[in-house]
């Protein structure tokens, strides 16, 4: 009978992939925000804090971010709040059409967009020649927060409604009783390419961002645990 192999030699494959193309790129990026002309340093940083389009464009970022999610939010919240209230095949129509899109971002996403929505898409055409717009950019802050809106209404609707669904009907009644209404209730309940050591350190900054916001959700997971 044949030894086996070792259990971790199987993992080897992946934990190659997962070097090349995760652990080393982050490694490089981290190197390069920190390495100056002459030397190592925090002139990365200095010069994207004092940059008025950097800082704009960091503004403008945690703006769509902030209306989009919002936006979403509030589809979601509506749409579960709805399909809990349905059965049958549109039910499982709308689940099945949710994990879909909630997959289709990205490349495919922006692309679809442009072709629907750009200068010259389908439905600006349209909707420019029946008379409801004049001027619409998909690439102003409007057209970003649409894109992102329709990104993040899935991707919401997959994260709550699980939450609805596990909601009790007596929940709500004794929600009524107690004086709560409605909303009471549910109220409870092109530069990296120019400037690659300067993009790495935007992606410092990003990643920064990130991990501060995993943290503090992770201690309100706790703490409501």
């Amino acid at each position: 009978m044949k030894r086996l192999l070792p259990a971790w030699l199987w993992l080897m494959p992946f934990a190659l992939v997962f070097v090349a193309f995760q652990l080393a790129p982050l490694g490089w990026i981290a190197i390069s925000a920190f390495h100056v002309e002459g030397g190592w340093g925090l002139g990365h940083f200095r010069e994207i804090a004092g940059s008025p389009f950097f800082r704009q464009a960091i503004w403008r970022s945690l703006e769509i971010s902030l209306v989009s999610s919002l936006l979403g939010l509030i589809i979601a919240i509506l749409a579960c709040h709805s399909l809990t209230r349905t059965s049958g095949p549109l039910r499982r129509w709308m689940i099945a059409f949710t994990n879909m899109t909630s997959n289709f971002a990205g490349v495919p996403l922006a692309f679809a967009f442009i072709i629907l929505m750009g200068a010259n898409g389908v439905l600006t055409l349209a909707l420019q020649r029946v008379g409801l717009i004049e001027d619409f950019s998909l690439y102003s802050r409007t057209g970003l927060i649409v894109i992102y809106t329709w990104f993040q209404i899935p991707l919401g609707m997959l994260l709550l409604f699980p939450a609805f669904e596990g909601l009790r009907a007596d929940w709500r009644d004794a929600a009524s009783l107690l004086g709560a209404g409605r909303v009471a209730y549910w109220r409870h309940i092109g530069l990296p390419v120019l400037r690659p050591a300067l993009a790495g350190t935007l992606t410092i900054l990003i990643a920064n961002a990130m991990g501060a916001y995993a943290t503090v959700y992770a201690l309100v997971n706790t703490r409501a645990c």
